[in-house]
């Protein structure tokens, strides 16, 4: 199924380029960069995102083959256009040592087990968790924002050796979280270049 891209969209991408090259970076990377900017209007995370092209490449593989998607906040689920995702944040409780967001961590990796990709755009005890957890992930979209833990536990996040997409910075967020899986759905499973 061919996505219809909207002119609106189309001119948002023109205009990005128009701003900042883009072409230096391999399909996948540049696919993410550019979506996290769009949805952004920063063109900072150009210099700041971190990712591998290998590890893109495998967990687009695993997207595009059914592999669950896993959000840690329903702002992230909204962003994500073509996909359901599991988020049991509704379901979570809190408790001595541990965040609702880390809760519901546990519970979706009860629910999806190994192999799934973690979208995590908003609590940063969130992505903690899930760096406990055996979760054998196909990819870890580790964006969340904030002044207390953000930073760090992207930080940690890139020391873990998970295959990963994070940023250095304390900035982040649901829509950029979206953004970057987005861009993996969007991109297309032949090597013909994609908005």
């Amino acid at each position: 199924m061919n996505r219809v891209v909207h002119p609106i969209e189309q001119e948002s991408f023109r205009r990005l380029r128009a701003r900042l090259d883009t072409s230096h970076f391999p399909p996948l990377t540049r696919a993410v960069v550019e979506r996290v900017i769009h949805s952004s209007a920063d063109l900072g995370y150009a210099g700041e995102l971190v990712m591998d092209e290998g590890e893109l490449v495998t967990a687009h593989a695993a997207l595009h083959a059914g592999a669950p998607v896993v959000v840690d906040v329903e702002m992230v689920a909204a962003g994500i256009t073509r996909r359901e995702t599991v988020c049991r944040l509704r379901d979570a409780k809190a408790g001595p040592d541990l965040t609702r967001s880390a809760h519901a961590m546990r519970l979706a990796y009860e629910e999806v087990g190994p192999g799934a990709l973690w979208v995590i755009g908003c609590a940063p005890t969130a992505l903690e968790e899930l760096l406990t957890l055996d979760a054998s992930p196909a990819l870890v979209i580790g964006l969340p924002v904030g002044f207390v833990g953000a930073a760090e536990s992207k930080a940690a996040l890139r020391e873990s050796g998970l295959p990963a997409v994070s940023n250095v910075s304390e900035k982040g967020g649901s829509a950029v979280a979206a953004a970057a899986l987005n861009a993996l759905l969007y991109h297309p499973n032949s090597s013909e270049e994609n908005l």
